[in-house]
């Protein structure tokens, strides 16, 4: 016989067995079980309260706090896939057991979130602190079918002094903003103090100003009064001599007057006989001055021209001089070449006779160069061992020496021999 199962709104119910192919949930109502072969169990949706303690955790900065936390999680019921992953995971479990789990996870990603932070960064916005704990577990917890409901940093403490070393600095800015703020109120107000002193004696120096300017303005009319009535009575006095040198004056203007006149015409005078000097000057120096000048300038022009046509001809002469010279070169050295071709076919004609008889014309050349220096000599001193001939028959015959020693000279420089050379010719004769 089936039984009819019921449950509050903080509680939720399974039944797997038969006739279910999955289990059923059902969160806060009812539900028909067959005993036997259905099974019923009870998992509680209650909000549970955590409170989080991380003793002496390291933040980033190397100091050691401790932390409390609190935190509301409870299993969603509404969620059939989170309540199916809560009676996966705490399905069976006492409340107790929830809670463990849950306040163990939530304080690993509390300490996990104090190493990412400063220390004032934790004391200073506990609002960033928790919600960086609560974004990083609430996806953990989803997975277990659990929501955080709410998460609040509690407390901060540490064994080292480091927070009440803040406090401390804290206290002493309060202080001294507060001996700054008092330093500037009393600034302030001896400020203010002097600027009503500065009114005052602007009011007051304002007065004595203005009484100033009356009493000055008193002493100039009186002056200026004063000044008038003398005034009247110096002119009144000055006016006979100011009449009498006026009159003076005028004799004297009409005095210089005179003068000017007597003046003008010594000037006419003057200019007269300058105008006549210089008619005089110019008829007699500048007229001639000029007809010499341009006679000189005439002489000039002529005796340039002549230079210049003196100096073209001796060019031309000398360039017609030098043409004829040129020619003149040419022409020999045309002739001289037209002979020494002539020579040069001799030679190729008759070759050693031809050497022969060049020879034979520069012989008594050659032996007169040998003699003259004898010709030249004025005097001989002739000094003899006693062998051999004497006086100029020894001096003769040196000289034949030499000239029989030539036609070896010549056949070692030509390769021509004399001897044989003229026997030959002689035959041919």
């Amino acid at each position: 016989m089936p039984f009819f199962e019921t449950c509050g709104p903080n509680e939720a119910m399974v039944v797997s067995g038969c006739c279910h192919s999955r289990p059923l949930m059902v969160a806060g109502g009812r539900v028909f079980v067959i005993p036997c072969v259905q099974q019923l169990q009870r998992i509680p949706l209650n909000t549970l309260t955590l409170s989080i303690d991380s003793p002496t955790v390291y933040t980033k900065a190397g100091v050691p706090i401790s932390v409390t936390g609190v935190a509301q999680v409870k299993i969603q019921g509404q969620n059939q896939e989170m309540l199916a992953a809560a009676c996966q995971q705490f399905l069976g479990k006492s409340e107790e057991q929830i809670r463990r789990i849950a306040l163990e996870t939530l304080e690993g990603h509390q300490r996990a979130i104090m190493g990412t932070m400063t220390v004032e960064e934790i004391y200073k916005d506990r609002k960033k602190f928790a919600q960086a704990v609560f974004k990083v577990a609430s996806s953990d917890f989803v997975n277990m079918g659990v929501i955080i409901v709410s998460y609040t940093l509690k407390d901060v403490r540490d064994d080292e002094g480091y927070l009440k070393a803040l406090g401390m600095t804290r206290t002493a800015q309060v202080k001294k903003d507060a001996r700054i703020g008092e330093a500037e109120a009393q600034r302030d107000s001896g400020i203010k103090e002097a600027s009503a002193e500065e009114q005052r004696m602007k009011a007051r120096f304002s007065n004595d100003t203005e009484i100033a300017a009356a009493q000055r303005d008193f002493e100039l009319k009186k002056a200026a009064y004063d000044m008038e009535t003398q005034t009247k009575k110096a002119e009144a006095e000055l006016a006979y001599e100011l009449q009498a040198a006026k009159t003076k004056q005028m004799i004297k203007e009409e005095q210089m007057q005179i003068k000017v006149v007597e003046r003008s015409q010594q000037i006419q005078v003057q200019e007269q006989e300058i105008a006549r000097r210089e008619r005089e000057l110019e008829a007699q120096i500048k007229r001639p001055a000029e007809a010499e000048k341009y006679r000189l300038e005439t002489l000039a022009d002529a005796n340039a021209k002549r230079v210049l046509m003196e100096a073209e001809a001796d060019a031309e002469a000398v360039r017609l001089k030098g043409e004829a010279e040129a020619y003149a070169i040419e022409a020999k050295a045309k002739a001289e070449a037209e002979q020494m071709a002539k020579k040069a076919d001799a030679w190729r004609d008759y070759q050693e006779a031809a050497m022969v008889d060049m020879v034979l014309e520069t012989l008594p050349k050659v032996v007169a160069e040998v003699a003259a220096p004898l010709s030249q000599t004025k005097k001989v001193t002739m000094v003899s061992s006693g062998k051999g001939e004497l006086g100029a028959a020894k001096i003769t015959g040196e000289v034949m020496d030499i000239v029989e020693r030539l036609p070896k000279v010549v056949e070692s420089m030509t390769g021509v021999d004399m001897s044989k050379a003229l026997k030959l010719q002689a035959r041919s004769v």
